[in-house]
């Protein structure tokens, strides 16, 4: 890395309660903040990925607040709170009551983000940085915020939840209608109008549905994800 990125992050955010999660605060970039207006270039020139980690994104916002609105969900339950980014739904899972919850993020910088707002919330978040798709895992719940906006990906992803739900794992999903939502996988758990940034989103509201993933036919998965 070209810069320390814990200095970074308290420099370049602010500690802000996401307005669908009052409950929780993160360091969070706004337009307030330089590293809102720094384009993909400059932040390659100091080692920095996109940074995910510094906005709370309609699908983490609806799934933080549904397990914080359930937490029969995950109490007392072994947490794996997958592309976590700014550990937003693990810290919800934490506060509900989990056993205990893993952040997963292959960014490095959001080890650092997650441990700051973990503290922030007076919590604590076991971190990985493993590229966990397809890997067996040690979880008794999978909590997934906005991972469907790339084909790739969501074609490596839902084969893997599948065979997750097929071992007995629960996997809930908070998506704000992204392109590649594998619908016909999933059962509905409740909706929400979540708060957004324009310059974020196409919109100030993001209808945010939380669903429950089913464990369906591989010929099911591959028509879902053509269509």
């Amino acid at each position: 890395m070209k810069t320390d990125p814990e200095t970074f992050i308290r420099a370049n955010t602010s500690l802000m309660a996401p307005p669908h999660v009052p409950e929780i605060s993160l360091h969070l970039a706004s337009e307030a903040h330089e590293l809102w207006l720094k384009t993909e270039e400059e932040l390659e020139a100091i080692g920095l990925p996109p940074p995910f980690w510094a906005f709370a994104w309609a699908g983490g916002q609806g799934l933080a607040r549904y397990i914080l609105d359930h937490p029969e969900m995950v109490r007392g339950k072994r947490v794996l709170d997958f592309a976590s980014g700014s550990g937003l739904v693990g810290i919800a899972a934490m506060m509900a009551g989990a056993r205990e919850v893993t952040a997963a993020d292959i960014d490095p910088w959001a080890e650092t983000a997650i441990r700051l707002n973990a503290k922030a919330n007076g919590v604590f978040l076991g971190f990985t940085g493993a590229d966990l798709i397809g890997q067996d895992i040690d979880a008794d719940i999978v909590l997934a915020g906005d991972v469907f906006y790339d084909r790739a990906f969501a074609e490596a992803l839902v084969p893997w939840l599948t065979r997750l739900t097929g071992q007995g794992i629960l996997v809930l999903v908070g998506d704000p209608g992204r392109s590649y939502l594998p619908r016909e996988q999933l059962e509905f758990c409740a909706a929400y109008q979540v708060p957004v940034t324009r310059a974020l989103e196409d919109s100030e509201i993001k209808k945010t549905t939380v669903w429950r993933f089913g464990l369906r036919s591989q010929g099911r998965i591959t028509q879902t994800l053509a269509s």
